[in-house]
């Protein structure tokens, strides 16, 4: 498979990534309605083919032995090896919630130190370290807290990217990071927050959650940007346009995942800190 580069040519016009954003919200509401539907079993598989997907491409980009540009999906090399052992010790840490089950999902990241670029092990171990956490931690939030609690989070990214993408296009002004996200805007973060609060209010007026979920919401919505802005700079370092072309036309697996990935480890360190917020 050969990566997208990074392309030379003009920057597309305002709404020319347009399609990429509506893939983007295809794609969580498909997480949403996997979540719906699968359960036990079948959503631990469906996670642990996650974690080997985004795996492959993780290792694709920070691997010196196979450069992203030169991987092919179905030959012999360390991202597809990598790739299987994280899907594996994904499913065997899925299989029970023991207080060491995780201890399995140090196996992919530790495996792969060695192969890893000397400049990129640290990149590698700790993007690593984040996809098999976010893929366990969606079992554990569908199982422990309910359906709905998870389609809240989910919630809170889509209208977070949907709020900043248009309001950011229409009102633009100064860039929120323009070294890495050179479209994202202050206004269209900033929006994204306003939205993610919304909704929390909504949430909370209609007797379906938690006041908390008025702040912690925008908490949450900030920490999918930021996962946005880390996966950016991970391909700008890598030199590459997208993750992958698996998804044609779209980029890859780490490209969809990229805000649900902050959010979902925002989530984490909130439970750690503080009680859950209830979702009715």
């Amino acid at each position: 498979m050969t990566e997208s580069r990074i392309p030379r040519g003009a920057a597309p016009g305002k709404w020319g990534d347009l399609s990429r954003r509506v893939a983007s919200t295809l794609v969580l509401l498909g997480i949403g309605v996997m979540l719906a539907v699968a359960e036990g079993l079948w959503l631990r598989l469906a996670m642990a083919v996650i974690s080997a997907i985004t795996f492959w491409e993780l290792a694709a980009m920070t691997g010196w032995k196979n450069p992203a540009r030169h991987v092919t999906l179905f030959g012999r090399s360390r991202p597809i090896a990598l790739a299987a052992i994280a899907g594996v010790s994904q499913a065997l840490a899925l299989t029970d919630f023991h207080p060491l089950a995780w201890l399995a999902l140090l196996l992919p990241i530790l495996l792969g130190l060695p192969g890893a670029a000397t400049r990129d092990r640290a990149t590698y171990a700790i993007f690593g370290t984040a996809i098999l956490l976010v893929a366990y931690e969606l079992v554990v939030f569908r199982e422990a807290y309910g359906l709905n609690f998870v389609l809240w989070l989910m919630g809170v990214i889509i209208i977070s990217d949907t709020f900043g993408y248009f309001f950011g296009r229409m009102i633009g002004g100064p860039k929120f990071w323009p070294s890495l996200s050179p479209k994202k805007t202050w206004s269209g973060s900033v929006a994204g927050w306003i939205g993610a609060c919304l909704l929390g209010a909504g949430l909370w007026i209609w007797g379906q959650g938690d006041v908390a979920l008025i702040w912690v919401s925008p908490i949450v919505c900030f920490a999918g940007q930021m996962g946005d802005i880390a996966e950016s700079w991970l391909k700008r370092r890598a030199g590459v346009k997208d993750s992958s072309n698996l998804i044609p036309g779209h980029g890859g697996f780490m490209d969809r995942f990229d805000a649900v990935t902050g959010a979902v480890l925002a989530t984490m360190v909130i439970g750690f800190l503080t009680s859950l917020p209830v979702v009715n």
